[in-house]
Protein backbone atom coordinates (compact mmCIF):
# COMPACT_ATOMS: atom_id res chain seq x y z
CA UNK A 1 0.00 0.00 0.00
CA UNK A 2 2.76 2.35 -0.67
CA UNK A 3 0.69 4.47 -3.24
CA UNK A 4 -2.14 4.39 -0.64
CA UNK A 5 -2.89 7.93 0.93
CA UNK A 6 -5.35 8.65 3.38
CA UNK A 7 -7.52 11.50 5.27
CA UNK A 8 -8.89 10.86 8.59
CA UNK A 9 -11.24 13.68 10.33
CA UNK A 10 -13.23 13.51 13.70
CA UNK A 11 -15.17 16.10 14.91
CA UNK A 12 -16.51 16.59 18.43
CA UNK A 13 -15.73 19.77 20.51
CA UNK A 14 -17.46 22.13 17.49
CA UNK A 15 -16.80 25.82 18.58
CA UNK A 16 -20.01 27.37 17.55
CA UNK A 17 -22.85 24.76 16.97
CA UNK A 18 -23.88 21.49 19.08
CA UNK A 19 -21.02 19.29 19.90
CA UNK A 20 -20.95 15.69 19.07
CA UNK A 21 -19.76 12.39 21.56
CA UNK A 22 -16.24 12.24 22.06
CA UNK A 23 -16.55 8.94 20.59
CA UNK A 24 -16.19 10.65 17.54
CA UNK A 25 -12.75 11.43 18.25
CA UNK A 26 -11.55 8.03 19.48
CA UNK A 27 -13.59 6.42 15.92
CA UNK A 28 -10.84 9.01 13.98
CA UNK A 29 -7.99 8.34 16.28
CA UNK A 30 -8.67 4.42 15.83
CA UNK A 31 -9.19 4.73 12.32
CA UNK A 32 -6.07 6.54 11.55
CA UNK A 33 -3.56 3.98 14.26
CA UNK A 34 -4.84 1.40 12.60
CA UNK A 35 -4.19 2.62 8.55
CA UNK A 36 -0.37 2.93 9.76
CA UNK A 37 -0.21 0.12 11.33
CA UNK A 38 2.98 -2.23 9.21
CA UNK A 39 0.91 -5.53 11.34
CA UNK A 40 -2.54 -4.16 9.34
CA UNK A 41 -3.46 -1.93 6.66
CA UNK A 42 0.59 -0.88 5.89
CA UNK A 43 -0.55 2.66 4.91
CA UNK A 44 3.03 4.64 4.76
CA UNK A 45 2.28 7.37 8.11
CA UNK A 46 3.74 10.17 5.74
CA UNK A 47 0.37 9.26 3.86
CA UNK A 48 -1.77 9.77 6.17
CA UNK A 49 -3.04 13.09 7.13
CA UNK A 50 -4.94 13.00 10.69
CA UNK A 51 -7.66 16.38 11.79
CA UNK A 52 -9.02 16.51 14.91
CA UNK A 53 -11.34 18.91 16.31
CA UNK A 54 -9.38 22.22 16.42
CA UNK A 55 -7.46 21.07 13.68
CA UNK A 56 -10.41 20.51 11.22
CA UNK A 57 -10.67 23.91 10.35
CA UNK A 58 -12.56 24.90 7.18
CA UNK A 59 -8.92 26.49 5.65
CA UNK A 60 -7.47 22.79 6.71
CA UNK A 61 -10.23 20.92 5.36
CA UNK A 62 -9.94 21.93 2.01
CA UNK A 63 -6.23 22.46 1.97
CA UNK A 64 -5.87 18.75 3.44
CA UNK A 65 -8.52 17.59 0.10
CA UNK A 66 -6.28 19.80 -2.02
CA UNK A 67 -3.18 17.43 -0.57
CA UNK A 68 -4.67 14.51 -1.95
CA UNK A 69 -5.02 15.49 -5.15
CA UNK A 70 -1.92 16.75 -5.19
CA UNK A 71 -0.07 13.57 -3.66
CA UNK A 72 -2.33 10.54 -5.87
CA UNK A 73 -2.22 9.75 -9.44
CA UNK A 74 -4.35 7.12 -11.53
CA UNK A 75 -2.66 4.40 -10.13
CA UNK A 76 -2.88 5.49 -6.29
CA UNK A 77 -5.43 4.20 -4.03
CA UNK A 78 -7.42 7.32 -2.04
CA UNK A 79 -9.23 6.55 1.50
CA UNK A 80 -10.84 9.79 3.29
CA UNK A 81 -13.04 8.93 6.27
CA UNK A 82 -15.20 11.31 8.32
CA UNK A 83 -16.78 11.76 11.16
CA UNK A 84 -18.38 14.84 12.10
CA UNK A 85 -21.81 16.98 11.47
CA UNK A 86 -23.22 16.54 8.36
CA UNK A 87 -26.48 18.77 7.35
CA UNK A 88 -28.76 19.71 4.92
CA UNK A 89 -30.72 23.11 3.91
CA UNK A 90 -33.89 21.71 2.50
CA UNK A 91 -35.02 24.98 0.89
CA UNK A 92 -34.50 28.59 0.43
CA UNK A 93 -31.28 30.64 -1.50
CA UNK A 94 -28.39 28.10 0.36
CA UNK A 95 -30.26 24.59 -0.21
CA UNK A 96 -28.08 22.11 -0.42
CA UNK A 97 -25.63 19.58 1.65
CA UNK A 98 -22.92 20.72 3.76
CA UNK A 99 -20.18 18.96 5.95
CA UNK A 100 -19.28 20.95 8.78
CA UNK A 101 -15.80 21.96 9.91
CA UNK A 102 -14.91 22.57 13.51
CA UNK A 103 -15.57 26.99 12.99
CA UNK A 104 -18.63 26.07 10.72
CA UNK A 105 -21.19 28.96 12.16
CA UNK A 106 -24.90 29.24 11.93
CA UNK A 107 -26.05 32.11 12.69
CA UNK A 108 -27.56 32.33 9.24
CA UNK A 109 -27.92 30.24 5.48
CA UNK A 110 -25.47 32.56 4.46
CA UNK A 111 -22.72 32.38 7.59
CA UNK A 112 -22.96 28.65 7.03
CA UNK A 113 -22.51 28.19 3.43
CA UNK A 114 -19.72 30.42 3.48
CA UNK A 115 -17.79 28.42 6.60
CA UNK A 116 -19.13 24.55 5.91
CA UNK A 117 -18.11 22.37 2.97
CA UNK A 118 -20.79 21.97 0.14
CA UNK A 119 -22.17 19.17 -1.53
CA UNK A 120 -20.44 21.02 -4.46
CA UNK A 121 -17.26 22.14 -3.28
CA UNK A 122 -16.70 18.30 -1.99
CA UNK A 123 -17.69 16.80 -5.22
CA UNK A 124 -15.54 19.13 -7.21
CA UNK A 125 -12.75 18.23 -4.61
CA UNK A 126 -13.13 14.69 -5.37
CA UNK A 127 -13.19 15.16 -9.21
CA UNK A 128 -9.77 17.11 -8.84
CA UNK A 129 -8.33 13.87 -6.92
CA UNK A 130 -6.77 12.10 -10.10
CA UNK A 131 -6.47 8.44 -8.14
CA UNK A 132 -8.85 5.35 -10.25
CA UNK A 133 -9.84 4.04 -6.63
CA UNK A 134 -11.61 6.21 -4.16
CA UNK A 135 -13.26 5.19 -1.15
CA UNK A 136 -15.25 7.82 1.04
CA UNK A 137 -16.21 6.57 4.84
CA UNK A 138 -18.94 8.80 6.58
CA UNK A 139 -20.15 7.78 9.67
CA UNK A 140 -22.45 10.90 10.72
CA UNK A 141 -25.46 10.66 12.85
CA UNK A 142 -28.69 11.60 11.64
CA UNK A 143 -29.96 12.65 15.27
CA UNK A 144 -29.83 15.53 17.00
CA UNK A 145 -29.82 19.48 15.46
CA UNK A 146 -26.69 21.53 14.77
CA UNK A 147 -27.91 24.20 17.02
CA UNK A 148 -30.59 27.09 16.35
CA UNK A 149 -29.32 30.25 14.42
CA UNK A 150 -29.74 33.31 15.70
CA UNK A 151 -31.40 35.19 12.56
CA UNK A 152 -34.75 34.19 13.29
CA UNK A 153 -35.14 33.50 9.18
CA UNK A 154 -32.87 31.58 9.21
CA UNK A 155 -33.34 27.58 7.15
CA UNK A 156 -33.28 24.97 9.88
CA UNK A 157 -31.00 22.44 9.09
CA UNK A 158 -31.88 18.55 9.37
CA UNK A 159 -29.04 16.80 10.78
CA UNK A 160 -27.09 14.07 8.49
CA UNK A 161 -26.93 13.81 4.57
CA UNK A 162 -29.28 12.10 1.97
CA UNK A 163 -28.23 9.17 0.11
CA UNK A 164 -29.07 11.15 -3.22
CA UNK A 165 -25.51 13.18 -2.00
CA UNK A 166 -23.98 9.88 -1.92
CA UNK A 167 -25.06 9.49 -5.48
CA UNK A 168 -23.69 12.60 -6.75
CA UNK A 169 -20.14 11.74 -4.98
CA UNK A 170 -20.18 8.45 -6.85
CA UNK A 171 -20.33 9.95 -9.69
CA UNK A 172 -16.72 8.90 -11.50
CA UNK A 173 -14.83 6.39 -12.08
CA UNK A 174 -13.53 3.89 -9.36
CA UNK A 175 -15.53 5.95 -6.73
CA UNK A 176 -16.91 4.22 -3.34
CA UNK A 177 -18.77 6.05 -0.65
CA UNK A 178 -19.38 4.24 2.42
CA UNK A 179 -22.25 5.51 5.17
CA UNK A 180 -23.07 4.11 8.56
CA UNK A 181 -26.51 4.30 8.16
CA UNK A 182 -29.40 5.36 5.60
CA UNK A 183 -30.45 9.38 5.95
CA UNK A 184 -33.57 8.50 7.50
CA UNK A 185 -31.83 6.01 10.48
CA UNK A 186 -29.79 6.76 13.68
CA UNK A 187 -26.21 5.75 13.72
CA UNK A 188 -25.51 4.11 17.18
CA UNK A 189 -23.05 4.03 20.02
CA UNK A 190 -23.36 0.79 22.14
CA UNK A 191 -23.73 1.34 25.69
CA UNK A 192 -20.26 0.58 27.71
CA UNK A 193 -18.38 0.74 23.80
CA UNK A 194 -15.64 2.59 22.65
CA UNK A 195 -16.10 3.22 19.23
CA UNK A 196 -19.50 3.99 17.74
CA UNK A 197 -20.76 0.97 16.24
CA UNK A 198 -20.06 1.25 12.62
CA UNK A 199 -16.50 2.14 13.15
CA UNK A 200 -16.24 -0.79 15.60
CA UNK A 201 -17.04 -3.02 12.78
CA UNK A 202 -14.89 -0.91 10.26
CA UNK A 203 -11.90 -1.44 12.59
CA UNK A 204 -12.17 -4.75 13.23
CA UNK A 205 -12.80 -6.07 9.17
CA UNK A 206 -9.56 -4.04 8.55
CA UNK A 207 -7.76 -6.04 11.83
CA UNK A 208 -8.69 -9.20 9.80
CA UNK A 209 -11.88 -10.21 10.33
CA UNK A 210 -13.24 -9.33 6.69
CA UNK A 211 -11.80 -12.13 3.72
CA UNK A 212 -8.85 -10.99 2.33
CA UNK A 213 -7.68 -13.64 -0.94
CA UNK A 214 -4.11 -12.44 -1.94
CA UNK A 215 -2.93 -10.70 1.46
CA UNK A 216 -5.31 -7.69 0.25
CA UNK A 217 -8.61 -6.48 1.91
CA UNK A 218 -10.79 -5.82 -0.93
CA UNK A 219 -13.58 -2.76 -0.69
CA UNK A 220 -16.63 -5.06 -1.34
CA UNK A 221 -15.57 -8.13 0.99
CA UNK A 222 -14.93 -5.24 3.54
CA UNK A 223 -18.03 -3.82 2.89
CA UNK A 224 -19.51 -7.87 3.15
CA UNK A 225 -17.95 -8.07 6.23
CA UNK A 226 -19.05 -4.65 8.25
CA UNK A 227 -23.12 -4.12 6.64
CA UNK A 228 -24.34 -7.90 8.13
CA UNK A 229 -22.57 -7.32 11.33
CA UNK A 230 -24.18 -3.83 12.13
CA UNK A 231 -27.47 -4.80 10.78
CA UNK A 232 -27.43 -7.37 13.47
CA UNK A 233 -26.31 -5.79 16.73
CA UNK A 234 -28.83 -2.91 16.20
CA UNK A 235 -31.34 -3.85 13.37
CA UNK A 236 -32.70 -0.17 12.89
CA UNK A 237 -29.21 0.56 11.54
CA UNK A 238 -28.36 -0.02 8.08
CA UNK A 239 -24.96 0.95 6.41
CA UNK A 240 -25.39 1.71 2.63
CA UNK A 241 -22.81 1.52 -0.05
CA UNK A 242 -22.78 3.52 -3.04
CA UNK A 243 -20.02 2.40 -5.88
CA UNK A 244 -19.35 2.88 -10.02
CA UNK A 245 -16.44 0.93 -9.59
CA UNK A 246 -15.33 -2.08 -12.45
CA UNK A 247 -13.14 -3.81 -10.09
CA UNK A 248 -13.31 -4.97 -6.01
CA UNK A 249 -9.99 -3.25 -5.60
CA UNK A 250 -7.97 -3.42 -2.54
CA UNK A 251 -8.41 -0.91 0.26
CA UNK A 252 -5.69 -2.35 2.68
CA UNK A 253 -3.40 -4.93 3.18
CA UNK A 254 -4.96 -8.30 5.30
CA UNK A 255 -2.99 -8.52 8.35
CA UNK A 256 0.57 -6.78 7.13
CA UNK A 257 -0.15 -8.73 3.70
CA UNK A 258 -0.83 -11.67 5.48
CA UNK A 259 -2.58 -14.52 3.22
CA UNK A 260 -6.21 -15.01 4.80
CA UNK A 261 -6.85 -17.56 6.90
CA UNK A 262 -7.27 -20.81 5.00
CA UNK A 263 -10.81 -21.13 3.91
CA UNK A 264 -12.96 -23.89 6.39
CA UNK A 265 -13.17 -27.14 4.58
CA UNK A 266 -16.56 -28.25 6.09
CA UNK A 267 -20.16 -26.75 5.27
CA UNK A 268 -21.91 -25.60 9.16
CA UNK A 269 -23.79 -28.21 10.54
CA UNK A 270 -27.41 -27.39 9.80
CA UNK A 271 -30.75 -29.27 8.00
CA UNK A 272 -29.82 -28.16 4.42
CA UNK A 273 -28.88 -31.19 2.11
CA UNK A 274 -27.49 -28.75 -0.25
CA UNK A 275 -24.46 -26.36 0.22
CA UNK A 276 -26.16 -24.86 -2.70
CA UNK A 277 -28.42 -25.11 -5.92
CA UNK A 278 -27.29 -23.33 -9.47
CA UNK A 279 -29.86 -21.49 -11.25
CA UNK A 280 -29.17 -20.81 -14.68
CA UNK A 281 -30.13 -20.84 -18.15
CA UNK A 282 -29.47 -24.31 -19.58
CA UNK A 283 -30.68 -23.68 -22.80
CA UNK A 284 -28.24 -21.17 -23.13
CA UNK A 285 -24.97 -22.95 -24.83
CA UNK A 286 -22.35 -20.16 -22.89
CA UNK A 287 -24.39 -20.61 -19.87
CA UNK A 288 -24.55 -24.23 -19.79
CA UNK A 289 -20.41 -24.63 -20.73
CA UNK A 290 -19.77 -21.89 -17.97
CA UNK A 291 -21.58 -23.71 -15.24
CA UNK A 292 -21.11 -27.19 -16.46
CA UNK A 293 -17.26 -26.89 -17.37
CA UNK A 294 -15.85 -24.36 -15.09
CA UNK A 295 -18.01 -23.44 -12.03
CA UNK A 296 -19.81 -26.49 -11.02
CA UNK A 297 -16.15 -29.21 -11.49
CA UNK A 298 -14.45 -25.83 -9.10
CA UNK A 299 -16.97 -26.29 -6.54
CA UNK A 300 -17.52 -29.52 -6.23
CA UNK A 301 -13.49 -30.18 -5.87
CA UNK A 302 -14.01 -27.89 -2.59
CA UNK A 303 -15.68 -30.16 -1.17
CA UNK A 304 -19.32 -28.79 -1.27
CA UNK A 305 -22.50 -30.25 -2.26
CA UNK A 306 -24.02 -29.16 -5.50
CA UNK A 307 -27.99 -29.66 -6.38
CA UNK A 308 -27.82 -28.64 -10.20
CA UNK A 309 -30.66 -29.47 -12.93
CA UNK A 310 -28.86 -32.57 -14.64
CA UNK A 311 -29.23 -34.56 -11.55
CA UNK A 312 -32.27 -34.57 -10.76
CA UNK A 313 -34.36 -37.85 -10.36
CA UNK A 314 -35.30 -39.19 -13.43
CA UNK A 315 -39.34 -39.28 -14.36
CA UNK A 316 -40.49 -36.21 -11.48
CA UNK A 317 -41.66 -32.91 -12.69
CA UNK A 318 -38.69 -30.99 -13.45
CA UNK A 319 -40.65 -27.62 -11.20
CA UNK A 320 -41.13 -29.71 -8.50
CA UNK A 321 -37.26 -30.68 -8.48
CA UNK A 322 -36.07 -27.16 -8.81
CA UNK A 323 -38.63 -26.12 -5.96
CA UNK A 324 -37.57 -28.42 -3.59
CA UNK A 325 -33.93 -27.98 -4.51
CA UNK A 326 -34.11 -24.79 -3.60
CA UNK A 327 -36.08 -25.48 0.07
CA UNK A 328 -33.09 -28.09 0.77
CA UNK A 329 -30.12 -25.65 -0.45
CA UNK A 330 -28.31 -23.52 1.91
CA UNK A 331 -28.04 -21.24 -0.64
CA UNK A 332 -28.87 -20.58 -4.40
CA UNK A 333 -26.81 -18.82 -6.86
CA UNK A 334 -27.86 -16.92 -9.66
CA UNK A 335 -26.16 -17.02 -12.81
CA UNK A 336 -26.78 -13.39 -14.58
CA UNK A 337 -26.90 -13.13 -18.26
CA UNK A 338 -29.21 -11.86 -20.80
CA UNK A 339 -30.64 -14.99 -21.67
CA UNK A 340 -31.18 -16.28 -18.24
CA UNK A 341 -33.41 -12.71 -17.56
CA UNK A 342 -35.18 -13.38 -20.66
CA UNK A 343 -36.00 -17.24 -19.68
CA UNK A 344 -38.56 -18.70 -17.28
CA UNK A 345 -35.67 -19.66 -15.62
CA UNK A 346 -35.48 -16.19 -13.89
CA UNK A 347 -38.28 -17.36 -11.81
CA UNK A 348 -36.21 -19.13 -9.54
CA UNK A 349 -34.81 -16.28 -8.19
CA UNK A 350 -37.79 -15.06 -7.15
CA UNK A 351 -38.84 -18.37 -5.29
CA UNK A 352 -35.48 -18.23 -3.88
CA UNK A 353 -35.43 -14.74 -2.33
CA UNK A 354 -39.26 -15.27 -1.07
CA UNK A 355 -38.38 -18.10 0.99
CA UNK A 356 -35.42 -15.91 2.02
CA UNK A 357 -37.96 -13.37 3.39
CA UNK A 358 -40.08 -15.92 5.23
CA UNK A 359 -36.97 -17.46 6.98
CA UNK A 360 -35.28 -13.96 7.43
CA UNK A 361 -32.35 -15.19 6.16
CA UNK A 362 -30.35 -14.02 2.68
CA UNK A 363 -30.18 -17.24 0.97
CA UNK A 364 -29.62 -15.84 -2.06
CA UNK A 365 -26.17 -15.25 -4.19
CA UNK A 366 -26.56 -13.57 -7.55
CA UNK A 367 -23.26 -14.15 -10.08
CA UNK A 368 -22.88 -11.68 -13.14
CA UNK A 369 -21.66 -14.14 -15.69
CA UNK A 370 -22.42 -11.71 -19.09
CA UNK A 371 -23.31 -7.67 -18.48
CA UNK A 372 -26.74 -7.91 -18.26
CA UNK A 373 -29.48 -5.26 -15.78
CA UNK A 374 -31.28 -7.73 -13.80
CA UNK A 375 -34.20 -6.30 -12.02
CA UNK A 376 -34.29 -4.32 -8.42
CA UNK A 377 -34.95 -7.20 -6.38
CA UNK A 378 -31.34 -8.43 -7.38
CA UNK A 379 -29.69 -5.19 -7.91
CA UNK A 380 -30.08 -4.19 -3.98
CA UNK A 381 -28.10 -7.46 -3.02
CA UNK A 382 -24.21 -7.74 -4.03
CA UNK A 383 -23.56 -9.34 -7.56
CA UNK A 384 -20.40 -11.05 -7.90
CA UNK A 385 -18.67 -10.23 -10.78
CA UNK A 386 -17.36 -13.10 -12.39
CA UNK A 387 -16.88 -11.37 -16.37
CA UNK A 388 -13.60 -10.89 -15.71
CA UNK A 389 -11.43 -13.86 -15.93
CA UNK A 390 -8.67 -12.41 -14.51
CA UNK A 391 -10.51 -11.63 -11.07
CA UNK A 392 -11.65 -15.58 -11.10
CA UNK A 393 -9.28 -16.60 -8.94
CA UNK A 394 -9.93 -14.09 -6.12
CA UNK A 395 -13.96 -14.16 -6.79
CA UNK A 396 -14.21 -17.99 -6.85
CA UNK A 397 -11.86 -17.94 -3.34
CA UNK A 398 -14.67 -15.08 -2.22
CA UNK A 399 -17.48 -17.35 -3.25
CA UNK A 400 -16.39 -20.37 -1.33
CA UNK A 401 -15.82 -18.79 1.84
CA UNK A 402 -19.82 -17.47 1.50
CA UNK A 403 -20.91 -20.90 1.01
CA UNK A 404 -19.45 -22.01 4.02
CA UNK A 405 -21.00 -19.77 6.41
CA UNK A 406 -24.35 -19.96 7.96
CA UNK A 407 -27.02 -17.58 5.78
CA UNK A 408 -27.12 -13.66 7.53
CA UNK A 409 -29.96 -12.92 9.20
CA UNK A 410 -32.10 -10.27 7.92
CA UNK A 411 -32.82 -8.79 11.48
CA UNK A 412 -31.65 -9.93 14.85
Amino acid sequence: MENAHALVVGIANYQKINRLPETVLKDAQDIHTLLISPQHCGYLPENVELLLDSQATYEALTQALSNLAQRSHQESTVLIYISSHGGQVEFGPHAGEYLLPVDAEFISGASLSQTAISGNQFTEALGAIPAKKIVVVFDCCHSGGIGQPKDANAPTVKAGLPESYYDLLKQGQGRVILASSRSTEQSYVLPGADNSLFTQHLLDGLKGQAIGPGGVIRILDLFSYVQPKVTNDWATQHPILKAEIEENFPIALYLGGKAATPLPTTSPTDAYEYDLFISYNPKDKGDKTWVRKTLFPYLESQGLKVSIDFRFPLGLPEIACRERAIQQSRYTLVILSPAYLESGYSEENLVAQHLGLEESKYRLIPIMHEPCTPRLGLRILFLLDMTDEDEFETNIERLVYQLRQPPVQRNR
